[in-house]
């Protein structure tokens, strides 16, 4: 097995030291807090490193660590963001394969060090189903190069560009930009408003794709971006697990009405819980943080059954609004066996979506509220498939009244905002018909 080493300067001096205030200075909670948040940032930068760089190479899209360092390492909520840049990382890779790209060989996993007393935090690869980040101590398997090539699938090309195109190099933002432009004087204004502030101050776009009557009328990347370079899709996943609970009914295989099967039994309050209010964020149950962090899931090698599930019910489902990763994961837990079987990638590649890959925990459980990895081009189809009102290459795959339930704010809305939500989806409209 060949090992690629990247570490950054300094790598051999000691980590014991997680606080830059005195030991004396701090109560036990304090270095137990401190040294709990270098752990999350150690497997945060694992498996961003991991999944940036290995699910890219899947379909033949190269990235650097430099470019998941400016993009997926920068701007993270504090403290890690003070953490995880100079936290020494290696890169594993197994032997390359003869005629099979990256010619340096599959990324195995990712070790970074976050302190000199424990084993570094690692991130697996796991061919299709993209990386899972491991508990402390856990070693990664012994998958072996084969037995990744199988999991895996030659990049799809990018469907043809109907019109000629014109290359232009256009700086935005101080990023030299390659753009494919087919109607200059018409799309051009709209792609630098996107590269701009336009949005907020401090948002950051890496692509811009615009289609209209099936013809790809104007493409943007940042630096080191492609239109099938996947990306982090955070909570759009949300609406790709809707997509696919959508997808099961269609099937038959599942009825947003029926339980989301948590609790004890008939007697648990909680088994009144259906998908429906799952996909609403209305399941009534506690969570420690508006947004409900799932940070030990996320990064800390937690899985969604020991994280997710068991959160007590403090209201009567249906009656209170809460965003919550946790909903979105019990949302997909009913349908999971489903999902195994009809091979999740497969499912996707159904949607026109032949870049993702959907992320587990590392028991196998799918993290839809937030770890799926798609291309730009891949969301362009997620979101056509629903102008198309659930139907792709005149197939139908969501059932005919599914763009308007998942798009409709039936049941308890966010307060203090404009914005309403759905069933997986945020929506203008506050309520039935009612759009700001």
């Amino acid at each position: 097995m060949k090992t690629t080493l990247i570490a950054a300067a300094g790598a051999a001096l000691a980590l014991s030291t997680i606080s830059s205030a005195p030991a004396a200075a701090q109560s036990a909670q304090e270095r137990l807090d401190a040294r709990y948040d270098r752990a999350l940032a150690a497997g945060y930068k694992a498996l961003m490193l991991c999944s940036g760089i290995a699910n890219s190479e899947r379909v033949g899209s190269d990235r650097t660590p430099e470019q998941i360092h400016e993009w997926e390492l920068t701007g993270i909520q504090a403290p890690l963001d003070d953490i995880i840049r100079d936290l020494p990382y290696k890169i594993v890779r197994g032997e390359p394969i003869e005629f099979r790209s990256p010619k340096a060989g599959f990324v195995r996993h990712v070790e970074v060090i976050w302190v000199d007393d424990m084993p570094p935090r690692i991130a697996e690869y796991r061919g299709r189903n993209g990386c899972a980040v491991l508990p402390i101590g856990t070693n990664p398997g012994t998958l072996t190069d084969k037995t990744i090539q199988m999991r895996l699938r030659l990049p799809v090309l990018p469907p043809p560009i109907v019109e000629s195109s014109e290359r232009l190099s256009v700086a935005l933002r101080d990023k030299t930009m390659d753009i494919i432009e087919r109607d200059h004087a018409r799309f051009q204004e709209t792609a630098q408003l996107a590269f701009s502030d336009k949005y907020g101050a401090g948002s950051r776009t890496t692509a811009v794709l615009i289609n209209q009557n099936k013809r790809m009328r104007f493409e943007g990347f940042a630096d080191g971006y492609s239109r099938n370079t996947p990306q982090r899709t955070w909570s759009v996943a949300k609406s790709i697990a809707a997509t696919f609970v959508g997808m099961a009914v269609m099937d038959d295989a599942a009825d947003a009405a029926q339980s989301a099967g948590l609790g004890e039994g008939e007697d648990d309050p909680r088994s009144a819980i259906t998908i429906d209010h799952a996909l609403r964020m209305a399941t009534g149950r506690y969570s420690d943080t508006a947004g409900n962090r799932t940070d030990p899931l996320y990064w800390g090698g937690t899985t969604v059954d020991e994280r997710a599930r068991n959160w007590p019910i403090v209201h009567k489902p249906g009656t209170v609004f809460r965003y919550a990763n946790n909903d979105t994961l019990m949302a997909i837990e009913p349908i999971q066996k489903w999902i195994d079987d009809k091979k999740p990638d497969e499912l996707a590649e159904q949607l026109g979506m032949f870049d993702t890959s959907i992320e587990r925990d590392w028991q196998g459980n799918y993290v839809l509220s937030s770890q799926v990895w798609a291309s730009g081009a891949d969301l362009m189809s997620l979101g056509q498939l629903y102008l198309n009102n659930g139907v792709w290459n005149g197939e139908r795959l969501l059932p005919e009244n599914w763009v308007e339930y998942v798009s409709t704010p039936s049941g308890p809305q966010p307060e203090g905002t404009d914005w309403g939500y759905g069933a997986g989806w945020w929506t203008f409209q506050l309520t039935r018909g009612q759009c700001i």
